[in-house]
Order: C-alpha cells, then sequence, then structure tokens
C-alpha cells in the first residue's frame, strides 16, 4: 500500500513540475505590469498555486454537479493576462477580481446551453483540434530549449545540450524501461537534467533561500471587488475563449481515457471550470482553465487515473501554503523544462495524427477541415501580432491558435459537412 502511494506521488509531482513554470508566469506578468510590490507579487503567487490546486480537485473528482472526472490539471489560463492588465490600469485591482468573480458565475450559469456544443465536434474536429494543440505549445517548448525568451544566454550551446540530453533521457527511459520507471520518464528527465545543470553552475537556490516556510492567503486580500460594466463584459469574453478551448483538452482526454463524453460531462467539467474561476476572483489569484500541457504527461505516463492529478491538486494547495517548497521547483532550469516539453508536446501531435488517421480522409470537405484549420491555429501562433490592429475583444478570440483553430474547424465542418445532408450522410 505504501508503495502505492509513493508511485500516487511522484506521478502527481511529474504533473506538478510540467505545469509549474506556466502557472507562475501569469501572476509574474500580470504583477509586474501592474507594479505590485515584492510582498504582493508573493501574495499573488501563493494564492495562485493554492487556488490552482483547489480547481483542479474541483474538476478531477466528479461529483452530482460538476467536475469532469478525467485526470486533468488546472492553471490560469495566459488569455487573461493583458484583459487584466488593461483593466487593472484603467480600473484598479478590484474591478480585476469583480469582473473574474462575475464571468465565473457567467460560467456557471451557461454551463448546460453550451455543453450542447459537442455534437459539432465529430472526429474530424477532434482529431484537428488535438492536432492545433500539440503545435501551438510546441513553440514555447523549442523557446524554452534555447533557455527562455529574454534570457541572457539564449541559445547558447549549453543550454541546447541541456534540453537534447533531457530529451534523449527521456527516450532511452521509454526505450529500455518498462512500467512504473517508464511512466515517470519525464520526472527522472527533470531530475537528473537539474543536477547535471548544478554541476554546471546553471542553479541557483537565492528564490529559496529567500522565500518564507509559511503564507495563508486570504480572501479578498486586495479589497471588496468593484464591478465594472466593460470590465465585466472583457472577462467573460476571456471566460467563453477558456471554454472553447477546454472543449478541446476534454474531447482529448476522453478519447485517451476511452471514455465517451456527454453534454452531461461537458457541463460538469464547465461548472467546474465557472467555479474555479469565482475562486480565484475570491483570493485574488486569475481565472483558471483545464491545461493542455499536461495531456502529453497523461499520454507519456499512460496514467489515467484521476488519483493522481487530484494529488496534483493537494501538492499545489501544500505549495500556496508554504513558499519555501514552492521556490524549489523554481530551480529547474528553463532549458530543461524545454527538453521535457518537447516530448509532452509532440506527443499530443502524435496523438491529434493518430485520431485524424481514422477519419476518411478520401473526402476533399475532411481535407479541406483539417488543412484550413490546422494551417490558421498554427499561423496564429508563430506570428502573434497578426491582429495587433482589430477591436481589443476580438482580438482576445482571435489571438488564441487553438481558438481559432478550433472555431475554423467547426465552422467548416458545419458548411461542408452538415449543412444540406441528412443525418446519415453526416454520420459517414
Amino acid at each position: 500500500m505504501k508503495i502505492f502511494q509513493r508511485k500516487i506521488m511522484l506521478l502527481g509531482a511529474q504533473h506538478v513540475l510540467a505545469m509549474y513554470a506556466g502557472a507562475i508566469i501569469v501572476p509574474l506578468i500580470v504583477g509586474g505590469a501592474l507594479k505590485l510590490s515584492a510582498a504582493q507579487l508573493g501574495y499573488i503567487i501563493a494564492a495562485d498555486l493554492l487556488t490552482c490546486g483547489l480547481a483542479t480537485i474541483l474538476q478531477a473528482y466528479r461529483t452530482p454537479f460538476f467536475g469532469i472526472g478525467l485526470p486533468v490539471v488546472l492553471g490560469c489560463t495566459f488569455t487573461a493576462v493583458f484583459p487584466m492588465i488593461s483593466i487593472g490600469g484603467q480600473y484598479g485591482l478590484p474591478a480585476i477580481y469583480g469582473a473574474i468573480i462575475s464571468s465565473g458565475l457567467f460560467v456557471v450559469l451557461i454551463a448546460n446551453y453550451f455543453s450542447k456544443l459537442i455534437k459539432f465536434f465529430p472526429p474530424v474536429v477532434t482529431g484537428s483540434v488535438v492536432t492545433i494543440i500539440g503545435i501551438t505549445l510546441v513553440p514555447v517548448a523549442i523557446n524554452n530549449m534555447a533557455g527562455g525568451q529574454g534570457s541572457p544566454d539564449f541559445g547558447s550551446l549549453s543550454n541546447f545540450g541541456l534540453a537534447i540530453g533531457v530529451l534523449l533521457f527521456i527516450i532511452l527511459l521509454n526505450r529500455f524501461t518498462t512500467g512504473f520507471i517508464r511512466s515517470i520518464s519525464v520526472l527522472l528527465g527533470l531530475i537528473v537534467g537539474t543536477i547535471t545543470a548544478a554541476m554546471m553552475g546553471s542553479v541557483s537556490l537565492e528564490h529559496v533561500a529567500q522565500a518564507s516556510w509559511f503564507n495563508m492567503p486570504a480572501p479578498l486580500y486586495f479589497g471588496m471587488p468593484t464591478f465594472e460594466p466593460s470590465a465585466i463584459l472583457t472577462m467573460i469574453i476571456v471566460a467563453i475563449v477558456s471554454m472553447i478551448e477546454s472543449t478541446g483538452v476534454f474531447m482529448v482526454l476522453g478519447e485517451i481515457c476511452d471514455k465517451k463524453l456527454t453534454e452531461k460531462d461537458l457541463a460538469h467539467g464547465y461548472r467546474a471550470e465557472g467555479l474555479a474561476v469565482i475562486l480565484g476572483g475570491v483570493f485574488n489569484s486569475f481565472p483558471y482553465t483545464t491545461f493542455s500541457q499536461n495531456i502529453g504527461l497523461v499520454m507519456l505516463s499512460n496514467c489515467k487515473k484521476t488519483n493522481v492529478t487530484i494529488t496534483a491538486g493537494c501538492m499545489l494547495i501544500l505549495l500556496g501554503l508554504i513558499p519555501k517548497f514552492a521556490a524549489l521547483a523554481m530551480i529547474i532550469p528553463t532549458a530543461v523544462l524545454g527538453g521535457a516539453m518537447i516530448a509532452m508536446f509532440g506527443i499530443v501531435v502524435a496523438s491529434g495524427i493518430k485520431m485524424l488517421s481514422k477519419v476518411d480522409l478520401g473526402t476533399n470537405e475532411n481535407l479541406l477541415i483539417i488543412a484550413c484549420s490546422v494551417a490558421l491555429g498554427l499561423g496564429v501562433s508563430v506570428v502573434p501580432n497578426l491582429f495587433a490592429n482589430f477591436p481589443p475583444l476580438l482580438k482576445i478570440f482571435l489571438e488564441n491558435g487553438i481558438v481559432t483553430g478550433t472555431l475554423t474547424a467547426v465552422i467548416l465542418n458545419i458548411i461542408l459537412n452538415m449543412t444540406g445532408k441528412t443525418k446519415a450522410d453526416t454520420e459517414k
């Protein structure tokens, strides 16, 4: 029993380390842009980790009202970064959290209606979305391999050496080991990579030394929220974008876990996400969404049980309460993370291609859906300023490659495969 518990903890830790950089980068960007003090910045990072954990448990644990019941991990959505900075600069911090709470309530209220979108996600759309998720994440991994954008040693041989070494180590573990060792290959790769980087003098313990031992995030830390109509509308649009992105992730994980999702399942997932967003507003952290980063880890580890991600959620709560432990995860060099991400994100692309192989590719309709959705999803990701001159609310929808690609796939499927055809034709 103890051995089983240790295995679950290691698998959970693997999920935490895979998403950790993505989780803390949002508070660092928002806090820096809004010129928060060091104490305030420390608070929102701790609050973010705590609510990431609570949100993950809400989503992974199925109840009669909420929870998708799949091995998901939730983190703050990048879509909300610039809207939050804009709202904070115009109306102040309380308006940010009033808008977040309002958008969370909106998601809970429309969950049943939004879940009816499942009929617009046949295999050709789902396979395209999975492929888009993978290819839009790959540039993040490549940047991390080089050391992370803006780093003084970006593109150095030492960074590439570390990243490729970690990637090769993970590949070799998957080739020559079986069972539990193979399932934690990413975790072992991160550990070995960090030790190697430390021997090269690339690991600093400064953040660990400065971090406190205990911090209790308090509700409404920045005061009572205020409710500005324009700010609320902006965050509702952010919430809808996150729901579209989460729908794709739910469909992918349903496929991986051999679980055919129903409208009821999706409604449960959306409600959990809405409750997570409300928690983010109450604890003065961020809106939360299902992280696509962790899909590849579920595939690589072949561990599809929710108790692993629930354990990861508990670890995130602990990290939020004990900043000293949270700082330990920050010592992993960016290049080491990049090497692991190549394996994780690449396998998501491979999974999408595998799903598309089951689609009838003998029809021009399906080929057009795949071609246009993948091309636009990738294009938006590699040319981030493509919509720089668009209205701000429209930019929120279009500047996310996953959302743009998903909307393209859904709309083209309606036009090419559903309009003017019988139900029998559509099923073919």
